[in-house]
């Protein structure tokens, strides 16, 4: 009898703790209304600005009717042949001091500027004060445009976007959304501007998540998501059940042997 009492006030406890009120979940985007007819701005989408470690893929085209002058000014790329292998991206890296250097052309300044300023550029080297290529064109993009995300998501991990063009909410989608331990009203975003790092705090509950400047990610963002007071309580609530189990194994070890040498 006396055995059992202590065992009931050992496992009580772990009861009342259990019992604890558990609070709503927060929603994506709440109190929001249907703003189909009122909605009148465009959607204005950020300039990406490149930078340190980017890598860039740079492609010229001309109206020159010369065969293969265009193939002067643009990288060629090794293929591997006769393997499974795939290629390895092929394209221009901007080095720590935020240069890239270009055949023929020489050295370009790029880190700051934005894809548009140093096409500029390069079309500008291109006719001035020689024109080497008649009515040059010059396409380019982000080869490694990728965000990370990491913290209470179903899958933690590094996300590659094609499209150069991902919001925090399409991130956390990648990667099959926040778990139910996870603060949607306290994100944060980290990111590097001009080799500096800032942190932004985002609510995804809230209406006015459109309106931060980080609601539209940027090439190399990492997206944190932290754990709710729940999800740090039933951690606690799982170190002390299993210390209480722990004592419960050396009460029932020491009640047998008891029983069998009295």
């Amino acid at each position: 009898m006396k055995f059992i009492r202590i065992l009931l006030l050992a496992v009580l406890p772990v009861y009342l703790i259990s019992c604890a009120t558990q609070q709503p979940l927060p929603n994506y985007i709440n109190n929001v209304t249907d703003t189909t007819l009122s909605v009148k701005e465009e959607v204005k989408f950020p300039e990406l600005i490149i930078q340190k470690n980017d890598l860039l893929s740079i492609q010229v085209y001309s109206l020159s009717t010369k065969p293969g002058i265009d193939e002067l000014y643009n990288l060629q790329c090794a293929s591997v042949t006769g393997s499974n292998v795939a290629p390895t991206a092929c394209g221009f890296l901007v080095d720590a001091n935020g240069n890239i250097e270009y055949p023929r052309l020489g050295t370009f300044h790029v880190a700051g500027q934005t894809k548009q300023e140093l096409a500029a550029q390069i079309k500008k080297k291109l006719t001035e004060p020689e024109e080497l290529l008649k009515d040059p064109t010059v396409l380019i993009r982000f080869l490694n445009f990728k965000i990370t995300v990491l913290g209470q998501v179903a899958h933690e991990g590094q996300v590659s976007v094609p499209g150069e063009k991902v919001t925090v909410l399409e991130a956390i989608g990648l990667v099959g959304g926040i778990t139910d331990y996870g603060q949607k009203s306290n994100v944060r975003v980290i990111r590097e501007i001009n080799g500096k790092r800032e942190v932004g705090i985002l609510d995804l509950s809230s209406k006015d998540l459109f309106e931060s400047p980080y609601y539209d990610l940027k090439q190399n963002d990492v997206v944190l998501v932290d754990p709710t007071k729940q999800k740090a309580k039933q951690a606690d609530q799982a170190i002390v059940t299993q210390r209480i189990s722990f004592a419960l194994g050396v009460i029932t070890t020491a009640a047998i042997i008891y029983n069998i040498f009295k």
